[in-house]
């Protein structure tokens, strides 16, 4: 496997590509990065399709998740996005904190930065804006954001704990974040963990379940809850590429699991501003299993 900055270069190069895709080809592919499947349309990402805020344009079928209708956002909070690619999940953000708060998007790949402005921009909104950066050296204020989202993106970020630090950092005292990420449960083919291709489609970058919520876990995070979960099948038509007949056999009737899940945390602390979210108010009857089992 390369190097971290050969990881960030390489995808870096993969999402300017995919920025010009289109949603249809990027949902029947591992987040836009392999080659489309012939027999399923949709491998990772949830619906907008009717959700609040939802902007067409600025889906490019690249999440695994929907962040926003579990992250509690209120009116007049500031929310940050990270790797905004086109705007989706923040549009949608936007509509629950309202005008009177505030929405920045971090991307570190230009052409979805330039996307995503171009699409603020025939929207109208002065509320949005898209900073380009790294999301492990944000460039944003300590104690500056109420919730932190990401939708299928830490996955695809070598050092995850290092954005964990960063996600701490750039929150306000009792804020949260709600994150949808790639997870696993037992260990990928070296032939797909080794893959460029499987490492832009979110798939090779992701760690064990247990590592990722240690992660948060050691950052000094608490009331950690996974909001949801549900298993990533990926399509055998995909799959073949990477591995033989007898490998993808192998692969299927093993113990390894593929699974998307939207995880809750808090920075503690308390803001003066804002009464602190009950976990009630958060949704979380969608989860499909408990927070500690092994899979659906």
């Amino acid at each position: 496997m390369k190097n971290q900055q050969q990881l960030k270069d390489l995808v870096k190069e993969r999402y300017s590509r995919i920025a010009a895709q289109g949603k249809a080809e990027n949902a029947a592919s591992c987040c836009g990065a392999t080659t489309p499947s012939n027999k399923v349309y949709n491998i990772m990402m949830d619906d907008y399709t009717g959700t609040d805020g939802y902007i067409e344009d600025a889906d490019l079928g690249l999440g695994c998740g929907l962040p926003i209708a579990f992250a509690g956002i209120q009116p007049g909070d500031t929310v940050i996005d990270l790797g905004s690619g086109a705007g989706n999940d923040c549009f949608v953000a936007r509509h629950e904190t309202g005008a009177t708060g505030k929405v920045i998007g971090i991307d570190f790949t230009p052409a979805m930065i330039n996307k995503a402005r171009i699409n603020a921009g025939k929207l109208g909104f002065n509320n949005v804006e898209f900073r380009e950066g790294d999301i492990d050296d944000m460039p944003v204020n300590d104690n500056s954001a109420n919730v932190v989202v990401s939708n299928c993106v830490l996955n695809l970020v070598p050092d995850k704990q290092k954005v964990f630090k960063e996600i701490f950092r750039v929150l306000k005292p009792g804020g949260h974040f709600s994150i949808s990420d790639i997870v696993l449960v037992g260990e990928l083919p070296e032939a797909l963990r080794e893959d460029a291709e499987m490492y832009a489609g979110c798939v090779a970058g992701a760690i064990p379940k247990k590592d990722y919520l240690g992660f948060i876990e050691d950052t000094g995070f608490t009331g950690t809850k996974i909001q949801k979960e549900k298993p990533i099948s990926i399509p055998d038509d995909i799959l073949e590429k990477y591995l033989s007949q007898e490998e993808l056999a192998e692969f299927r009737k093993g113990k390894t699991g593929i699974f998307s899940i939207t995880v809750y945390a808090e920075k503690p602390g308390v803001n003066k501003d804002k009464p602190k979210l009950k976990m009630a108010d958060l949704q979380n009857e969608e989860a499909c299993c408990a927070p500690d089992s092994g899979c659906c």
